[in-house]
């Protein structure tokens, strides 16, 4: 027959699993490495199966550790996951909020100085992942950009997004027309390859064909539009700041809607919670909502 195990022995096992020591897991656990062993053994002893093969300076997991071992893992991320849910619904003190990174960098994280001013008692932890990145079940909300039609979430328009040539106010010196960009080095996104066509055809730039270096993220492009790499395609809102800070100029005046706009996305069950409906506030006025 095999006994429950208990959570102080599944701990100290997957703590010495990562450490490849007992006294590794002690020092995570804060307890001596004596009671580790003592707890893995009792957990080995409950499942009737060596865990472990004990040698002099190291621990080395036997067939049945590593199998155990593979399926706890995401056990215990879901147990660490659901607390901090269950902490965030009952106190509401503490915000996940999933974006894009270069919605993060670039426009998010420089307003959060003013949500904290306004709410210093409510934490928001950024977390980030690419344009099409799951919602997950630990977030509290996100801000997507696409059409608002996502199953199982609800949606608030926040603003829309314009895609328009960014470059630094030297390069931008030297162009008088979109036609001039036929020789200039247009930095591309990966997973944005109809950006530069379709502003260019809006344009009238014919005879343009955008070549350059092609980076993971707009935040990545810009950046090196703002060290002079070349010219980038450039998302409003968040190249905003940038313009308004005389970092990257936009020199032409044609701009292109993208296809989709912003949206805060969260699921029904959090409408009620304070501390999103103060962020929920907080994000439609940074908005201009």
């Amino acid at each position: 027959m095999v006994h429950a195990p208990f959570l102080n022995g599944i701990r100290a096992f997957e703590a010495a699993a990562r450490a490849g020591s007992f006294a590794g897991a002690a020092e995570e656990l804060h307890v001596s490495p004596a009671a580790i062993s003592r707890l893995v053994k009792l957990l080995e002893e409950r499942m009737g199966v060596a865990l472990f093969t004990r040698h002099a300076n190291r621990l080395a997991l036997t067939e049945a550790g590593r199998h155990y071992r593979n399926g706890l893992v995401p056990l215990l991320d879901g147990i660490a996951r659901l607390t901090a849910e269950a902490a965030e619904r009952g106190g509401g003190r503490v915000l996940t909020v999933g974006v894009g990174p270069t919605f993060a960098i670039r426009w998010l994280i420089p307003r959060l100085p003013d949500w904290q001013r306004r709410h210093p008692g409510i934490e928001v932890r950024i977390t980030t992942g690419g344009a099409a990145a799951p919602f997950a079940e630990g977030w509290t909300c996100g801000i997507r950009l696409g059409d608002g039609a996502w199953p199982g979430l609800v949606a608030t328009p926040l603003f829309a997004a314009e895609l328009m040539p960014v470059c630094r106010p030297d390069i931008a010196a030297g162009l008088a027309a979109p036609a001039g960009l036929v020789d200039r080095c247009l930095l591309r996104v990966s997973h944005a390859p109809e950006d530069w066509p379709r502003w260019l055809a809006a344009a009238g730039a014919e005879g343009v064909a955008a070549r350059g270096p092609v980076f993971d993220f707009y935040g990545q492009a810009q950046q090196a539009a703002a060290d002079g790499l070349g010219i980038a395609m450039g998302i409003r809102p968040y190249v905003d700041d940038d313009l308004a800070a005389g970092r990257l100029v936009a020199p032409f005046s044609v701009k292109v809607p993208k296809r989709g706009r912003w949206w805060l996305v969260h699921r029904a069950a959090r409408a009620e919670e304070p501390g999103f409906q103060a962020f929920r506030a907080w994000l439609l006025d940074q908005a201009g909502g």
